[in-house]
């Protein structure tokens, strides 16, 4: 950010670090990020200049937040809230009234309050928007002074090989702020997966650990073996088709036991991404589920990225959780790119 006060962030709820990074890209300095899970201090310190603190953000103080921005002139406070209560795979949650993880957006907003940065950021899944405490959170920037914009965005039309829609908020003290809109060429999964090595079911590649598939049943074998591009469990012989899937209720779930398309964008990343069985998660033709490797570039980390140390054991269900959860690099680009223009424009006014 040459010529203009680079911001400073601090990222609540960083995970392993995709909006980190995603910033970092982008110009923007983040100095600290927090989460409760222990397992995400490697990969956001080991990637990023970044320190990470393993904190319940409910518990965090404004001096917390304070001290990393240091004396910085312009100061951002990101919250990526974990958005299981209002995803569209937690119906009941939203039916039965508010739940405890609601309250997390409460407490950041308590946060952003008490703290006052320069500029706010959040993502989560879209039906956020229509809960009252997102509306609540908004009004509460507005009054406190904040000029806010948020929007859905979709995620091929930011580069994600991905289906991914995500809301996306920005508020600036500055001055008026817009997202600009999202219209870059769409990404497949061939662009971002193909040239990496073929590996088997169960395998893990000789050079980099986390380019492993999980194991398969000897049904499920043949299952994806009859499995076509972008098809379903519909194209299979009878006999292989699970009982739950011939009854009506199973009908209506034709994208599990799917393979990806090589010239579409991937399914949404979830954390059960590494399982043939979780979704149209298998490979588009090596006969397995997509290496947790794969995954974690879908979400548009480098192939490099790494999660855990060198020669620790590698567990499917902590980091398909990791990667499933985490905010896609490039969304944190995208964000971290709008902020950086809107200093620019308004950066005279700090001088």
């Amino acid at each position: 950010m040459s010529g203009v006060e680079q911001i400073v962030a601090v990222d609540l709820f960083c995970g392993v670090g995709g909006l980190t990074h995603g910033l970092a890209q982008a110009g923007v300095n983040v100095r600290l990020g927090v989460d409760l899970d222990p397992a995400c201090r490697f990969p956001i310190e080991a990637n990023n200049s970044t320190e990470f603190l393993a904190a319940d953000v409910a518990n965090l103080t404004p001096s917390d937040i304070l001290s990393a921005f240091g004396d910085s002139k312009i100061s951002l406070l990101a919250g990526c809230a974990p958005c299981q209560p209002f995803s569209s795979y937690s119906q009941s949650a939203r039916r039965d009234g508010p739940h405890e993880d609601w309250e997390l957006l409460s407490s950041f907003s308590n946060l952003v309050l008490a703290v006052r940065p320069t500029l706010v950021t959040m993502e989560n899944v879209p039906p956020l928007r229509k809960q009252q405490i997102f509306k609540d959170f908004v009004a509460a920037l507005q009054d406190a002074g904040y000029f806010v914009d948020f929007a859905v965005v979709d995620g091929r039309n930011i580069g994600l090989p991905q289906r991914r829609q995500r809301l996306v908020l920005v508020a600036s003290s500055l001055g008026p702020i817009t997202l600009p809109a999202a219209d870059k060429s769409s990404v497949t999964v061939r662009d971002i997966i193909a040239g990496l090595p073929p590996i088997s079911a169960g395998e893990k590649h000789s050079e980099d650990p986390l380019h492993a598939s999980a194991s398969l049943s000897k049904l499920n074998l043949k299952r994806i073996r009859h499995s076509k591009q972008g098809g379903t469990w519909r194209d299979w012989p009878k006999e292989l088709v699970a009982a739950c899937h011939t009854r009506k209720t199973g009908a209506t779930f034709p994208s599990v036991y799917g393979r990806m398309a090589w010239d579409e964008a991937a399914p949404t990343m979830t954390t059960q991404c590494y399982g043939f069985g979780n979704g149209r998660f298998g490979h588009p033709e090596q006969d397995r589920a997509i290496s947790l490797r794969e995954a974690s570039m879908l979400q548009s980390f480098p192939k490099d990225y790494a999660f855990t140390p060198k020669g620790a054991p590698i567990n499917f269900r902590t980091l398909g959780r990791l990667i499933g959860n985490a905010v896609p690099v490039l969304l944190g680009e995208y964000i971290g790119e709008t902020l950086v223009d809107h200093v620019k424009a308004f950066g005279d006014q700090h001088d």
